[in-house]
């Protein structure tokens, strides 16, 4: 068998059902040599099983690291990468399916040194036709969307161009920029790690391509729940701790305002029905979500310090001054009425708590 050229990781808690149609994704052919490597986060159910199962039959290297807890996407993502040694690293969901070739047109990206990130097409699993994530799109409070996030897939997103960085549901990083900048930052736990892990590599220089050939299908939802008070907490706290880590001093002091702004048009939003906020029912759904919010917010505020302090070591890193990081963030910006009034999930997406 040939040497894995990239190292496939799956993360997995409780979802038996799913990675086993995420494994079999792979079967169909990616046209590089590869392995997989599952990181189960203390799964009570019968995931361990259905890897051990699958790997007694696969065409490919397949193996699984147990965890006794739930370490979270991160650490868990670190782990599965540390622990493999291919010149290419792919993360794939465990509710995502890939493509075939998904991985080829992945790899094709990098024949420029300098892109050390590539996007997929991401597409809703239950209905195909509509984009889930073409790579990523950030407004100025930190605050990041999918490009293309519920719109029906005409060809509108069919050429390979840059984008800003590319959605952990479904990506391949270059293992060299991954030994330079870092891994992902394990204090975001989930939510918005993909978005620290991308900002911190443009501001060292490297390039991240989207590739719309490389598809990849997600159920959108399954991980904690669209309305999960838990879920709206966190990527409220990772929101915050991106910006504080990343961003130039004059945008960060411009981000209470920039935040405003996204809370009043998300409110005429959702008085309308739109939006994210407007999926949520009913007035204690809504209150739980801001009370979930203001968690999010205080959680943010006990990690300032800490955050800050990487913020100073990642110094020597920094390959983009701070007008060209500012004039990144700005090109691949989402129009503010886009963002309120577009839902991050679809209506019937996962509900669960």
């Amino acid at each position: 068998m040939p040497e894995p050229l990239v190292s496939v990781i799956i993360v997995n808690h409780n979802r038996a059902a799913l990675l086993e149609a995420c494994l079999r994704s792979l079967l169909k052919p990616q046209g590089v040599p590869f392995e997989v490597v599952v990181v189960d986060n203390g799964s009570q159910d019968d995931s361990a099983a259905v890897v051990e199962r699958f790997a007694s039959g696969a065409p490919f290297p397949v193996r699984l690291l147990r965890n006794a807890e739930n370490l979270g996407f991160c650490a868990a993502n670190n782990q599965g990468i540390r622990a493999s040694a291919a010149p290419f690293v792919a993360l794939l969901n465990n509710d995502a399916e890939a493509e075939p070739y998904w991985l080829a047109h992945l790899h094709a990206a990098f024949e420029d040194p300098r892109v050390g990130m590539a996007a997929s097409k991401i597409l809703v699993y239950d209905d195909p036709r509509v984009i889930d994530k073409a790579g990523h799109l950030i407004w100025l409070d930190g605050q990041n969307r999918g490009r293309g996030t519920g719109e029906v897939d005409h060809g509108q997103y069919d050429r390979i161009e840059e984008v800003l960085w590319p959605d952990g549901c479904a990506c391949m990083y270059r293992r060299a920029m991954l030994d330079e900048i870092g891994l992902f930052d394990e204090d975001l736990f989930a939510y918005g790690d993909d978005a620290e892990l991308g900002l911190r590599a443009r501001i060292a220089g490297w390039r991240c391509l989207y590739v719309p050939q490389a598809v990849a299908r997600h159920h959108r939802g399954a991980t904690l729940g669209v309305a999960s008070p838990r879920r709206l907490a966190l990527i409220e706290r990772n929101r915050v701790l991106l910006a504080v880590k990343h961003f130039p001093l004059d945008l960060l002091l411009l981000n209470p305002l920039f935040f405003a702004l996204r809370a009043v048009a998300g409110a005429w939003a959702a008085l309308r029905g739109r939006g994210e906020a407007g999926r949520i029912e009913g007035a204690g759904g809504k209150l739980m979500a801001f009370l979930a919010v203001l968690r999010g917010d205080w959680e943010a505020l006990a990690l300032l310090p800490r955050t800050w302090r990487k913020r100073r070591a990642l110094r020597p890193l920094q390959r983009l001054s701070n007008t060209e990081v500012r004039r990144l963030l700005l090109r691949h910006r989402i129009r503010l009425r886009e963002l309120s009034e577009q839902a991050a999930f679809p209506r019937g997406a996962d509900q669960r708590a």
